[in-house]
């Protein structure tokens, strides 16, 4: 090993930021390890329509999830005093409370309408829907405060329990014939099992801050943060409504197991981003506001920005080459179309991995007006889009749907930096 390379290995362990990243990639290393390996199994206990149930499903707790916490969650690592995080912390836990008692209210009057207009199948499993919310909020919430703290190696932790408490539960109960009903508990068990262990460690943590928590405490700190719900509250919907409420359109507009094939692909894909971008996202986080107030933002979200195209660049495209071929021999010959669908999303999970992360760079400065007109833009281009590939191409609605992915996203990354370029002059 030469001298320069050494030199360069060891500047890289001093990094603080590569070490924060290393700890995060290696607990989720072995998560999406497992998450990849077990799914050959999954596809042949479970067929493509009941994944097709799974993918409405997911879809909805993903758009209720993110606002579950009302997006108190993301200003948790913020602010200087720790008083104010726990309050923070607690409006967050309040929120996820009001918004699970919402949704099931929601659900037990209008299970069977939701139904007939997504899948029929999911009506059954509809009450799942305000358990999957309670816990992702609860999780999400812990999960943040551990960000505040540093402790990415308790995060790390909880993704492996996860992972293997969720693939355990599809397992097994899809070798006992629950179908497809185990899909959608195993979802659940993933979101329940690190939310426990986090809020055991966090609350031990704080437990004797109690008697800073009161009311006046809590309407004090809700009026000072009180742009996250009425301004990211709305993007943070945005954003997620953008990724899956055209797979709830998809899966009203096209019969069969289409929207199955989708989820398929968009595991597939978003298993190895995942590992990464999901890493640097939070880490991101805590570093952001601290370059901020020292002027450096936009040269240290550049550099995220490099770092993460030549990470992402050649296994994304070596993925669409390939999944056409390697999908039907590994997933089984009904899920084909899956590794064709792979072949179109690659440039915009590439694109999405890189803009992510650095998105949240638009709360460090305060512009979540910007962030909120950005979503909402791309919930209107994305949904429209599949609505028009379904009036009039029906058979290409999957690939509509990739492609007004990728567009957006890079859209998404250019304001993001022409934003900073202004926001530092």
């Amino acid at each position: 090993m030469t001298l320069a390379v050494k030199s360069k290995l060891r500047r890289l362990q001093k990094n603080d930021l590569v070490r924060k990243v290393g700890v995060l990639v290696g607990g989720t290393a072995f998560a999406q390890a497992l998450t990849i390996l077990v799914l050959p199994v999954l596809t042949r206990l479970y067929d493509p329509s009941d994944f097709a149930v799974l993918a409405v499903y997911v879809a909805m707790l993903s758009i209720i999830s993110s606002i579950a916490c009302l997006r108190f969650e993301i200003a948790i690592p913020l602010p200087k005093s720790d008083d104010i995080a726990i309050r923070l912390m607690c409006l967050a836990l309040l929120s996820v409370i009001a918004v699970t008692g919402v949704v099931s209210l929601f659900v037990f009057s209008f299970s069977d309408e939701i139904g007939q207009r997504t899948n029929t199948e999911l009506i059954a499993y509809l009450w799942l829907l305000p358990v999957g919310v309670f816990f992702f909020g609860v999780y999400t919430v812990f999960q943040y405060w551990a960000v505040r703290r540093g402790n990415f190696k308790s995060i790390a932790k909880t993704r492996i329990v996860q992972s293997i408490s969720g693939a355990g539960t599809q397992v097994g109960l899809g070798f006992a014939g629950a179908t497809p009903l185990g899909l959608l508990l195993g979802q659940i068990a993933q979101s329940g099992a690190g939310a426990y262990r986090l809020a055991r460690s966090t609350l031990a943590s704080v437990r004797q801050e109690q008697h800073k928590i009161h009311i006046s405490g809590l309407i004090q700190t809700f009026r000072e943060y009180s742009r996250y719900p009425k301004y990211s509250t709305w993007e943070a919907l945005a954003n997620s409504g953008a990724i899956q409420f055209p797979i709830i359109v998809i899966a009203g507009m096209t019969a069969g197991a289409e929207t199955g094939f989708i989820m398929l692909a968009m595991r597939l894909l978003a298993a190895p981003m995942g590992l990464i971008g999901g890493a640097v996202s939070q880490v991101y986080l805590a570093e952001a506001a601290v370059k901020y107030q020292s002027g450096e933002l936009e040269a240290f979200t550049r550099k995220i920005i490099v770092q993460l195209a030549k990470t992402g660049a050649i296994p994304v495209f070596l993925a669409a080459f390939t999944a056409p071929l390697f999908v039907p021999l590994v997933f089984g010959e009904g899920w084909g179309r899956a590794g064709a669908l792979i072949s179109w999303m690659a440039p915009w999970f590439l694109m999405q991995f890189i803009a992510s992360p650095v998105s949240m760079s638009l709360h460090v400065v305060g512009a979540q007006k910007t962030a909120l007109v950005l979503q909402v833009l791309g919930l209107v281009f994305r949904v429209g889009a599949v609505l028009l590939a379904g009036a009039y191409i029906n058979s290409w609605v999957g690939e509509v749907y990739a492609i007004s992915g990728f567009v957006f996203y890079l859209f998404y990354l250019f304001v993001i930096l022409a934003l900073l370029r202004v926001n530092r002059r």
